[in-house]
């Protein structure tokens, strides 16, 4: 058990980090941004507990903020991702399989962890940039921080998962 919390510390600040001090200065076409952090939460195993998932998602999510200069949006975008992680997760792991199976390409195979790794980094991105945003008067603008924010950090996150597998 403490082998698992000193690796999740250490990809907690190896992500924390590579976001501040590398990805939140990348914006292609001035509509895309990797979030890689988002990956924190996507590797979670089945039957964490729930609250330990919010208490590290927010924690990051603060850390984000700190760093980036954005009071409180990758704090409560992070926090929802997280809460809603080990529903979606259970959506996509058999029944019969291991109790705390994790989530990556090797154990839910490619389709079902882009499928999944998709779903929550579009979640993110969505109360991400709403919160944001703040208004729908420039939509345009909104709607292409989400798709190309979203593809930008799945595609980032697919590659960062066939080397770490």
């Amino acid at each position: 058990m403490a082998i698992d919390a000193l690796r999740r510390l250490i990809s907690f600040i190896v992500l924390c980090l590579a976001q501040a001090l590398v990805f939140n200065h990348i914006h292609l076409l001035g509509h895309a941004t990797i979030l890689l952090y988002v990956y924190f939460i996507v590797m979670f195993p089945r039957n964490y507990p729930h609250w330990s998932i919010l208490l590290w998602s927010f924690a990051l999510g603060l850390c984000v903020d700190i760093f980036s200069n954005t009071p409180g949006l990758a704090a409560a975008s992070l926090t929802l991702t997280g809460f809603l992680q080990p529903y979606l997760l259970e959506k996509f792991v058999p029944r019969e399989a291991a109790e705390n199976i994790r989530s990556s390409m090797v154990t839910l195979g490619f389709t079902k962890f882009l499928i999944l790794a998709t779903a929550l980094v579009f979640i993110h991105c969505l109360l991400f940039f709403t919160l944001e945003t703040f208004s729908f008067f420039n939509w345009i603008q909104w709607v292409l921080n989400i798709a190309g924010t979203t593809i930008l950090t799945v595609v980032v996150l697919m590659a960062l998962e066939s080397v770490r597998r």
